[in-house]
């Protein structure tokens, strides 16, 4: 059964050229990830600095190991520090 995932950060005006790079770099190493089927982010219009990424993966397992891939954590590490807070996250089915 496929799972979506919400992920929803918090973005400085000031950070978005450093996270655009680290974004993109993430994106480029989750697409190659078994289970991945689509993704996609969006702006919130009333609070100019949230965005959403909704992420589809096969199943809750695959997002899982994606979740705790080295790679990805790395990455993410280097988001959260720029951002100055976690991630969140949210997993429905």
């Amino acid at each position: 059964m496929t799972v979506k995932i919400f992920i929803k950060r918090n973005i400085p005006e000031s950070s978005i050229p450093e996270l655009s790079v680290l974004l993109k770099r993430l994106r480029s190493v989750t697409l190659m990830q078994p289970g991945y089927i689509s993704g996609q982010t969006l702006k919130r219009l009333d609070k100019e600095n949230e965005c959403m990424v909704i992420s589809t993966w096969r199943s809750d397992e695959d997002w899982e190991n994606w979740f705790t891939h080295p790679k990805r954590l790395a990455i993410q590490g280097e988001i959260d520090q720029l951002l100055g807070t976690n991630t969140e996250y949210a997993m429905y089915e």
